[in-house]
């Protein structure tokens, strides 16, 4: 009788939670030994979760050329921008606690963006005109880069003057003094009107500090890294520690195709020396299975592979929203990413995929990547994590996002790029 009781039950189960898996890891391995063979990548993993278990690990390649070591899952990367959501998680948990509303000024914690200024254009000196922000930057813009600060490049002459001199990014400034050069330069539009990518997150990563008493680095490591089990993350790793050993070496395609090796005095220059800035932009190192935890808890509601609760599921839900208005449609370089719009501190897929040339990806996934070549994404409606590692410039490398996630999506229609229409060519004026 108990088991006719639990197969009638299971009949009751949507179907969808009985469908056939998307990953193939016979597909995904040879996508990743492609990259390999092609010379596209020295070294490179990729690790997928579907419906909470592991569902693909792949390492082909090498890490380190030199030392002949092999790409492993062990193996510690600079991943750069996928700071950035790691910063937006830690601001966000103050936000459940109470500590401040999205749309508050971000004067009313950091005073020194009360009097922000808007660039207005060059005088006829060559001087920068200026003018008042329409209204105040706000935390929300923040989150969503509308916040009007500039990237740091292509922009008028007299707006690059002041960038340039300010060194906003100078590792020998803290956070707070980074926060305070970030505020004295002109916004390069009025707040909430444009989509740029610029030093948000460092604004952010002082947020944190001020609002909970700890600095970032701290607070990250009390509050995410340590109760989510991240034991490999961190900003430093020591010149003594066995951990150096780990660290993969950074490569840089050129223009005849071969891989350059960046001399690791420069590549891992920030991470070797313990810097006064401990930025919210970028400056983390991690293992493929150290940022999984950290996904896996943005898919299953806030909560941790080990029981950790990280954030609210309404929290989450919330950050992978889109929070561009269509008006917004100054968006820099957002549209090669693909059909997406920007949530809380991450990309969000609103239409699938439009040509055969775009990445496969359902909507409603949200994801980022850093600027060697990392990338991670988050896709609820298939309950899939998934993580791409690799140490290669320059960044936003389309064949290795592709490679990917074409080899996860290729059995779903909707998602999958390579059955959509060849991209129109470009109109001749």
């Amino acid at each position: 009788m108990k088991r006719l009781r639990t197969a009638a039950l299971a009949l009751l189960v949507p179907f969808a939670a009985w469908s056939a898996p998307l990953v193939a890891p016979a597909r995904l391995d040879a996508a990743l030994q492609g990259l390999v063979q092609s010379g596209q990548v020295a070294g490179v993993s990729a690790l997928v979760f579907e419906h909470g278990k592991e569902a693909y690990f792949g390492a082909f390649g090498q890490a380190d050329r030199d030392a002949d070591r092999a790409m492993s899952r062990d193996v510690l990367a600079v991943i750069y921008s996928m700071t950035k959501p790691v910063i937006g998680v830690a601001l966000m948990q103050l936000h459940e606690q109470g500590k401040f509303q999205l749309d508050d000024p971000v004067s009313k914690y950091l005073p020194e963006y009360a009097s922000v200024r808007v660039y207005a254009g060059d005088g006829p000196d060559g001087k920068p005109l200026t003018e008042a922000p329409k209204r105040p930057i706000t935390i929300r813009d923040l989150g969503r880069h509308t916040a009007g600060f500039p990237e740091g490049r292509n922009h008028p002459p007299g707006l690059m003057r002041i960038v340039q001199a300010t060194h906003v990014n100078a590792w020998a400034a803290d956070l707070a003094e980074t926060s305070r050069r970030i505020a004295s330069v002109p916004l390069a539009f009025q707040p909430g009107t444009q989509w740029m990518y610029g030093p948000s997150m460092d604004v952010q990563g002082r947020l944190v500090e001020v609002l909970s008493g700890q600095k970032l680095d701290v607070y990250m490591a009390e509050h995410i890294f340590k109760p989510l089990g991240m034991t490999s993350t961190r900003y430093v790793v020591k010149p003594w520690d066995a951990d150096v050993l780990k660290l993969a070496p950074t490569y840089q395609r050129q223009q005849n195709g071969r891989l350059h090796r960046i001399p690791d005095t420069g590549a891992h220059a920030y991470n070797l020396g313990d810097w006064p800035l401990k930025g919210g932009s970028s400056g983390l190192v991690s293992t493929i299975d150290d940022y999984a935890q950290f996904a896996r808890a943005l898919l299953d509601g806030g909560v941790a592979p080990n029981g950790a609760r990280l954030l609210k599921a309404e929290t989450i839900k919330l950050m992978a929203t889109n929070a561009l208005a269509a008006e917004v449609t100054q968006r820099s370089w957002l549209p090669t990413k693909g059909n997406v719009g920007f949530g809380i501190n991450f990309a969000v897929r609103t239409a699938p995929p439009s040509h055969r040339e775009d990445a496969s990806g359902p909507v409603g996934e949200f994801f980022w990547d850093g600027a060697a070549n990392t990338l991670f994404w988050v896709d609820p409606k298939h309950k899939i994590v998934g993580l791409l590692f690799t140490q290669l410039l320059p960044p936003g490398d389309p064949k290795l996002v592709k490679a990917i996630r074409d080899a996860v999506y290729a059995d779903d229609a909707e998602a999958f790029a390579g059955n959509k229409p060849a991209r129109p060519a470009a109109t001749q004026p």
